[in-house]
């Protein structure tokens, strides 16, 4: 257990406080350490800590070591943010030594793993009681739910984080307060998301709930306690931001009776940098595969809005019959791609040749990315014009920032609903069909999506038509608000803004005594 950073070393919103003696506001973030969760949280403590907060990120370090170079980077332009890491207890906890630290925690692992971040609380709270400055609130990502605890012995109030959109918080929260699955026997039996004016038509497999589904008693009692703890805590943060779905984040708040600050799309904090190429390239979990200047040279050589990027994720992957299917399509479809294969080395030496094979044919005009890729960075060139996307709200916030319309294939969670968000709220994607869960079910369905569907849906995102420009045009419309509500005065800024104002402690203040 310890700090990265001892607090001496923290920074300039570490001083006593402004003029009138208030001391600076102070986050304690406790993110999760899936790639969807732990990106945004950071970014989200780093624009905290630009406008003067102190930001101290717990976790343990497989989790610190994601994030390590982004933190340093971070400190080194004199934010004060760290790393506060302590080491998971994995014999109390049933967590195989070691299985946090691949891409992401094995699925047979997770309740262990959670029970291990909980063990957390105790050494966190010493910690933070110990160490300079005293926190003024706690944020930490949903499925925390401890961290209810560790907030009410500080003293301190407690937000939480979610990198998903409002949409789909509301439809999932109105799924379940409004009993709507109730009688409702068949997973994939459509039903009407109830308290929306817009008609929204899901499945249960779609969106079962939070944790809800699972056939073992333990997951849905946390499911329980996470409810309670969303349902107690003093605020919500979400990164998405308030004119891509200013009616949501409305309802929303007023479903849950609680203040929600819209602080997306978080990406944008490395946007802002001097150092824009080193910080899009690093931003991620893992080193990128490909050099990050040799992908800015090819996409270089390619026509404005011409190239398609295809990835699907830290989590979800293609099946090999999936990956080859998807890769004929990509061929045929005419168009410069950019594919990310996460998994190619667990594939079968016949779906590795075809991957060779496919590269020797499409030759200058495709790029298979065998692991990690600079994804911000490619999404932000003028060559790139759609983004076949699993849907992941990260993802799909970053294609609304850039401007650009996407496939949609979702795998799971919430997926679906951000789907639905993209092709019936936004209006700027095509679905290629997929309507049940590809991952994570009890019984694995083969579920393949052909050449000819995936040629189709790449065809319509970058071709001529009037309804590509239409999506076009509206993907435009939405980077721009992107862009203004990350703008000092715009609704993104303000509310970091009101985060600081609202979290700084009044002169002489400590916390609460030991």
């Amino acid at each position: 257990m310890g700090s990265q950073e001892p607090a001496a070393t923290l920074g300039r919103a570490d001083a006593e406080g402004d003029a009138g003696g208030a001391k600076a506001a102070h986050f304690v973030f406790v993110p999760l350490r899936e790639q969807g969760h732990l990106i945004p949280a950071v970014d989200t403590a780093l624009l905290l800590a630009t406008h003067g907060a102190v930001c101290t990120i717990v976790a343990p370090p497989s989790t610190a070591a994601l994030v390590r170079r982004t933190v340093e980077a971070a400190e080194r332009t004199g934010l004060a943010v760290r790393l506060a890491e302590f080491p998971l207890d994995y014999a109390e906890s049933g967590l195989p030594e070691g299985a946090d630290t691949g891409d992401s925690v094995p699925a047979i692992y997770m309740e262990n793993y959670y029970r291990a971040m909980a063990l957390l609380r105790a050494p966190v709270e010493l910690y933070l009681r110990a160490t300079a400055p005293y926190p003024t609130c706690v944020v930490s990502d949903f499925v925390h739910p401890w961290t209810k605890e560790l907030a009410a012995s500080l003293g301190v109030p407690r937000l939480t984080f979610f990198s998903m959109c409002a949409f789909g918080l509301l439809c999932q929260h109105n799924l379940e307060r409004f009993n709507a699955y109730d009688g409702v026997e068949d997973p994939n039996e459509p039903v009407v998301v109830p308290g929306l004016e817009k008609t929204v038509v899901v499945t249960r497999a779609q969106a079962p709930g939070f944790f809800r589904g699972i056939p073992i008693p333990w997951w849905e009692e946390f499911a329980d306690y996470v409810e309670r703890a969303r349902a107690e805590a003093d605020g919500v943060i979400l990164n998405t931001f308030l004119d891509l779905e200013p009616e949501y984040v409305a309802a929303y708040a007023a479903a849950r009776n609680m203040k929600v600050w819209t602080v997306g799309p978080v990406a944008t904090y490395h946007q802002s940098r001097t150092t824009l190429a080193s910080t899009l390239a690093s931003r991620g979990l893992r080193t990128s595969v490909v050099d990050p200047d040799e992908c800015r040279l090819w996409l270089d050589g390619k026509a404005p809005r011409s190239v398609v990027y295809v990835s699907f994720g830290s989590i979800s992957q293609a099946v090999p019959k999936q990956a080859v299917e998807l890769g004929l399509g990509l061929e045929a479809s005419g168009h410069p791609f950019i594919w990310v294969v996460r998994n190619a080395d667990e594939y079968d030496e016949a779906t590795r040749g075809f991957l060779r094979e496919l590269e020797a044919r499409v030759a200058g005009r495709g790029l298979v990315v065998r692991g990690w890729a600079p994804q911000l960075l490619i999404l932000s060139h003028d060559a790139v014009g759609g983004f076949v996307t699993h849907c992941g709200w990260n993802s799909t916030l970053e294609a609304v920032a850039a401007g650009l319309p996407v496939v949609t294939w979702p795998h799971f969670s919430d997926q679906f609903l951000n789907e639905k968000m993209a092709v019936e709220v936004l209006g700027i994607g095509v679905s290629v069909g997929v309507t049940e869960p590809l991952m994570f079910q009890a019984v694995q369905k083969e579920i393949v999506v052909g050449r000819d569907v995936v040629e189709a849906a790449v065809r319509s995102v970058m071709g001529a038509g009037e309804d590509a420009e239409e999506r076009r045009r509206r993907a435009r419309a939405l980077a721009a608000k992107a862009q203004r509500a990350a703008q000092i005065g715009g609704s993104s800024h303000v509310s970091l803004q009101d985060l600081v104002k609202r979290f700084t402690a009044g002169p002489g203040a400590r916390g609460p005594a030991a």
